[in-house]
């Protein structure tokens, strides 16, 4: 079928199976022009399938030659519907990997789940052994929980107060007013229970119990903090809470891992055109200035750019991994320079509807978002029909 770009509010309901074939290839190139990463060479990354959670996952197959294991919940092909993007990312990594003689395999489901948490780990124990790095990057707005079976919903919401500040409609271009009314307290917890660090440590917990973790294992996750303008609905509304917990469980999981002289670590990465961050009122205006202001500066980096640095200058160094005074990892260093954040603060003041296009990349904004569904990339023939029922090798 020949597939097109169709939206649904913010969100665009079709990928591109080629298309995110080459965001894959795009990536890969890159790590590979980069040179190799004394790095991990048994990886199991949770959300492996779109976003930091893909790049970290080629980041260590091609950066440091690793086996990998993808866990990821995707929605696979039908006749005559595409699947989700991440699905045929998915597959392309691994038609990739495969290629290269690298070991990969996926698993497509709930990894909240006690169920997908065992067949993980019974995949470790044949094929694998144990790991040496753990990536815990889901992001997902609902949560089953699989002790008590209740079902959490986050919410995106500020603490106390009404929010109300500028936004942009990314499609259109267009700046207005929006106000965001204050959680309750179970709106919290439930933020909480969704995207903060229990779900994590459980996994640490099970792959340990199980000895599926190797002498100096490493587990990140990671975070976004932020600048000041979105404070208030972002690290200090329910979702700064959930990141809070997520960051104290670093912590927790970190004792766990003595006795292996292993260690957990929160990564705090930049702001990027993520399915989840468009539909974040402020977000996509910030990110507009953003992406200006660090394009300008030649420090624009993307999910790809950020994990390779992450892996190269933070996690496999030789010697120190080095932290703030929170014992967080910072990628968000140039973002959050003090220069990039002053220029974002006076085009943030001056955005209007009128000015935006000249101020701010919408344009660039627009593409990166299309490009997560696998649209918009050169080199890629959008007039041909695609195979829509392209599968995943591993996964039968």
């Amino acid at each position: 079928m020949i597939i097109e770009p169709r939206m649904r509010g913010f969100i665009c309901t079709t990928s591109h199976p080629e298309g995110c074939a080459q965001n894959v290839k795009n990536q890969i190139d890159y790590i590979k022009s980069k040179g190799a990463i004394d790095g991990a060479k048994k990886v199991l990354v949770i959300g492996a399938s779109t976003g930091f959670g893909l790049s970290s996952r080629i980041t260590s197959a091609f950066g440091s030659n690793a086996s990998t294991i993808g866990v990821f919940f995707e929605k696979p092909p039908a006749e005559g519907k595409p699947a989700s993007p991440g699905w045929y990312n998915s597959a392309a990594f691994e038609k990739e990997a495969h290629k290269a003689g690298l070991y990969a395999k996926s698993i497509n489901g709930d990894a909240f789940s006690d169920e997908i948490k065992k067949q993980t780990m019974d995949l470790i124990k044949a094929d694998l052994g144990q790991v040496d790095l753990v990536i815990y990057s889901l992001a997902s707005p609902v949560r089953m929980h699989p002790k008590t079976g209740v079902l959490h919903r986050s919410v995106l919401k500020p603490i106390g107060e009404k929010f109300s500040n500028k936004t942009v409609d990314f499609h259109t271009g267009k700046v207005s007013e929006v106000s965001i009314e204050p959680c309750s307290d179970e709106d919290i917890e439930n933020t909480i229970a969704v995207m903060g660090g229990e779900d994590w440590a459980m996994w640490i917990d099970a792959l340990k119990q199980a000895d599926l973790l190797a002498p100096e294992v490493k587990t990140v996750a990671y975070s976004y903090i932020g600048p000041s303008v979105t404070e208030a609905v972002y690290r200090k509304g329910t979702i700064g809470r959930a990141k809070d917990n997520l960051e104290a469980t670093a912590f927790e999981i970190s004792d766990t891992l003595k006795s292996l002289n292993g260690q957990a670590f929160v990564s705090v990465n930049k702001a990027l055109v993520t399915q989840a961050s468009s539909a974040i009122p402020v977000i996509p205006l910030y990110i507009s200035l953003l992406y200006k202001t660090m394009k300008e500066e030649g420090t624009h980096e993307g999910t790809i750019e950020q994990m390779q640095r992450l892996f190269a200058e933070k996690l496999y160094n030789g010697s120190e991994i080095p932290v703030d005074e929170k014992g967080l990892i910072r990628i968000d260093d140039l973002e959050m320079s003090a220069d990039v954040q002053a220029q974002v603060a006076k085009l943030w003041e001056k955005a209007e509807t009128d000015n935006l296009d000249q101020i701010g990349d919408l344009t660039g904004y627009r593409k990166d978002f299309y490009n997560l569904f696998g649209f918009d990339f050169d080199g890629v023939d959008y007039s041909k029909e695609s195979d829509e029922m392209l599968q995943i090798p591993s996964i039968k």
